[in-house]
C-alpha cells in the first residue's frame, strides 16, 4: 500500500511539472505566427517513436499567406521513405489573441495561444498508419528563436499516453 502511495504521489508531481503558455511571457524575440508564416518557411523534421527511435525523417515548404485577421499555410512535405503529403492550415486570430484553425486532417478544430516567444498549438489530427487510421492529440510547442529560425517540439498522444514525439526546424526565407 505505501508503494502505491509514493507511485501516485510521484505522478501528481509529474503532472502539476507541465509548462505553462504564460511561462514564456516575458521571453523575447515575439513569436508572432502571423509575421513568421507569411512569406515561404523551409523546414526540416523527424518522427520518434514512444521509444525515442526515429521513425521518419521528412523535409517541408511552407508558403504563407495573410489576409486581414486570418493566414493560409500551404504545407508540402516530403518524407525520407518518397512519400508525399499537403497540408493546407487556415488559421483565425481571434479577439482575444488566441488562434483556431483548421486543416483537412484534423479533426475538429486546433486551438492556440502565443505569449513572448513560444507558441502552443493543440489538436487532434487523423494519422493514417498502413491500413489503419487513428486519431492522435497533438500538443505543438514552437519557439522563436531569431529573425530566421524557429523550432517546434511535439508530443503525440493516445488515450493521453504519449506515442511519439516530433521535432522540427523552421528557417525563415528571403
Amino acid at each position: 500500500m505505501r508503494k502505491l502511495a509514493i507511485i501516485g504521489v510521484f505522478f501528481l508531481t509529474l503532472i502539476g511539472c507541465s509548462s505553462s503558455i504564460e511561462d514564456y511571457k516575458n521571453t523575447t524575440p515575439a513569436f508572432n505566427l502571423f509575421e513568421y508564416f507569411d512569406g515561404e518557411v523551409k523546414a526540416w523534421g523527424m518522427v520518434q517513436d514512444y521509444t525515442g527511435k526515429q521513425t521518419r525523417r521528412f523535409d517541408v515548404d511552407i508558403k504563407g499567406t495573410v489576409i486581414g485577421s486570418v493566414i493560409t499555410l500551404d504545407e508540402d512535405f516530403l518524407f525520407d521513405d518518397g512519400e508525399t503529403q499537403k497540408r493546407i492550415w487556415t488559421i483565425t486570430r481571434l479577439e482575444d489573441g488566441s488562434y483556431q484553425g483548421t486543416a483537412g486532417d484534423v479533426v475538429g478544430i486546433a486551438s492556440g495561444r502565443e505569449e513572448g516567444n513560444a507558441l502552443n498549438w493543440v489538436y487532434d489530427l487523423s494519422v493514417e498508419v498502413g491500413d489503419s487510421t487513428y486519431v492522435l492529440t497533438l500538443d505543438d510547442w514552437l519557439f522563436r528563436q531569431d529573425e530566421k529560425r524557429a523550432f517546434n517540439l511535439t508530443s503525440m498522444r493516445k488515450f493521453g499516453v504519449e506515442v511519439g514525439r516530433i521535432s522540427i526546424f523552421f528557417e525563415k526565407q528571403d
